[in-house]
């Protein structure tokens, strides 16, 4: 009988950081499948059209490699080492969620998977392929059949050793490896994750409106955030942890302990007046190596733009009034939302006397109308 890789591979992981390491056959239920295919039905996928795009791929790993026989599957600790929803008490400062506060998991994790790829490859004659959340795969799901966890009724994944608080990363092999047991759901009838939410954007346990998720809204859509969800915000200006944080297993979880993931004090609590201050190239550089670079100055200076308009802040009003002018449309419409919530109605006006006349975008003109 030939050996297995699995004692290496699990030994390997772990010498390279990853807290968890587990393996499940590379193919899902058909069940999964048709929840995707409901979820873009109902269009809860709002613009994220390469959902829809991949759809035929993405319901089994199989489908877009069909000589994979097995997944290894392996989870790193990004705990905090704080509580993530007490900044949300500070309106002038910027709550941004854990994950992204210092390096993007993609380049830290995608590095070692072609490590743990690698072994498998040379020592075991495997063909292999590595996926960190960039291509048609369904991570989550996989990861429930193999046993780190299950998928709690926020969708997200749920360890009863790590809590809410892991990345994953995938290899697929053609190799046979033995499975481990997958994990059942241990939610029971708790509900804070869907109690919690500011936007509703649970329809049900176990389903999720993107479109009114607030992790959606301030990095994956593109337009003028829509008026009902700008309040509910906050200053979260990228991501939200509230779900996650609010899950009573995170009292089981450690705080991270690889040192790439441990938050930047800039980052913690950044001033909403200096993020408002950044231009392209300081933003560039300031995010440089975040996940945070990949929105883009116009989409991140409109998150910020809504957190000073929930601050209530007045020594925000002329970090907010520079961006009337500026080049974006979507920062212009979102500056005006904010002065409304800054200024006085008198002085809102004035302002808006002096913008209107030169606006030529039509939904900038009506978020004018709209304002007081």
């Amino acid at each position: 009988m030939a050996k297995s890789p699995k004692p290496e591979i699990i030994d390997l992981s772990k010498s390279l950081g990853f807290d968890v390491c587990r393996f499940t056959s590379a193919s899902l239920e058909a069940e999964t499948g048709s929840h995707l295919k409901d979820f873009v039905a109902l269009e809860r996928h709002g613009e994220m059209a390469w959902l829809a795009n991949t759809i035929d791929r993405r319901h089994t790993p199989t489908a877009m490699w069909e000589d994979a026989k097995s997944a290894i599957v392996l989870g790193m600790n990004y705990g905090p080492d704080s509580d993530p929803l007490e900044i949300l008490n500070h309106k002038d400062k910027a709550a941004i969620s854990v994950y992204a506060q210092n390096r993007d998991y993609h380049d830290i994790i995608k590095g070692r998977l072609k490590q743990i790829a690698q072994r498998l490859a040379s020592r075991f004659d495997a063909k292999v392929k590595v996926f960190v959340d960039t291509a048609p795969l369904m991570e989550k799901p996989l990861a429930a059949k193999a046993g780190l966890g299950w998928q709690g009724k926020h969708t997200n994944l749920v360890s009863r050793e790590h809590g809410s608080w892991l990345f994953l990363g995938v290899i697929l092999t053609d190799q046979i490896i033995e499975p481990d047991a997958p994990e059942i759901d241990h939610c029971g009838s708790c509900s804070s994750c869907l109690d919690i939410c500011p936007t509703n954007a649970f329809p049900a346990p176990y389903q999720i409106d993107a479109r009114r998720c607030i992790s959606y809204l301030t990095i994956e859509y593109d337009g003028i955030i829509p008026l009902e969800f700008r309040e509910p915000i906050g200053n979260r200006i990228y991501g939200c942890d509230d779900c996650l944080a609010v899950c009573p297993w995170n009292k089981f979880a450690q705080t991270a302990h690889e040192a790439k993931l441990k938050p930047r004090d800039d980052l913690k609590a950044p001033l909403l007046k200096e993020l408002l201050a950044l231009d392209d190239a300081s933003f560039r550089k300031h995010f440089s190596g975040s996940p945070i670079k990949r929105i883009g100055r116009n989409k991140f200076i409109r998150n910020v733009l809504i957190a000073a308009g929930n601050s209530f802040d007045n020594s925000l009003i002329d970090s907010v009034s520079k961006h009337l002018s500026d080049e974006n449309e979507v920062v212009r419409a979102s500056s005006i939302w904010a002065l409304s919530r800054l200024l006085s109605a008198h002085d809102f006006n004035s302002a808006k006397d002096i913008h209107f006349a030169n606006e030529q975008n039509i939904d900038v003109q009506a978020e004018w109308r709209m304002a007081k």
